[in-house]
């Protein structure tokens, strides 16, 4: 049984939607979140292929209630099968971009596997989670101490390759896997349906 999370709710986020056409796919659906202040309109919908990018970073960086979290506690994870080869495409656009590679998080990891899993669930692919919780939340209840954070999902795309080529055609999923900025990463992948979630994050 998955646990319930914490209700969280956005902050100041600005939202653009984009409909295009993908060769051999149907119509793919693609919104994006900026950190600017102003609120656009959101679409949330059940696609045949489709994702959402989110992007958010902390003004400050706060301790946690219980001040034993520290920024280097974060434990690493070895992946494989479809979430390794997400992760090994994304450092390698990463390498070619100039960027780090990414270190894989066990604590992104579970969170994006639950959200995927969420997803799956409930066959809608949303940035809120069932339970109307938020990327954000959710990485927090997850235990990860965060100054910045960005979420890739997508649903409807088969293969690792065929969704990083969809996010990377996308100006907000490509700036989420392109941000030098971020260090870490957990990818979650549910079915039925390949409801994918990529997690990104700065520890903070």
């Amino acid at each position: 049984m998955r646990k319930h999370r914490r209700n969280t709710h956005y902050r100041k986020i600005a939202i653009a939607a984009i409909a295009t056409a993908a060769v051999g796919v149907p119509s793919v659906a693609l919104a994006c979140v900026d950190r600017q202040d102003n609120t656009g309109n959101e679409s949330y919908g059940h696609w045949q292929n489709a994702s959402y990018a989110q992007r958010w970073t902390k003004a400050t960086t706060t301790p946690s209630a219980s001040g034993s979290a520290t920024a280097t506690a974060s434990a690493t994870v070895k992946v494989s099968g479809a979430a390794a080869r997400v992760v090994e495409l994304v450092n390698s656009v990463r390498s070619r971009a100039g960027c780090p590679n990414l270190t894989v998080n066990a604590k992104l990891t579970m969170a994006a596997q639950d959200h995927s899993e969420d997803m799956a669930d409930y066959s809608n692919m949303s940035h809120t989670g069932s339970d109307g919780s938020s990327p954000d939340g959710r990485i927090t209840s997850a235990g990860y101490r965060w100054s910045s954070y960005g979420e890739n999902i997508a649903y409807g795309y088969a293969t690792p390759e065929s969704v990083m080529a969809v996010w990377m055609a996308s100006p907000g999923h490509r700036r989420n896997i392109l941000d030098c900025s971020f260090k870490e990463i957990g990818v979650g992948l549910a079915q039925p349906g390949s409801y994918w979630t990529q997690d990104f994050g700065t520890p903070g």
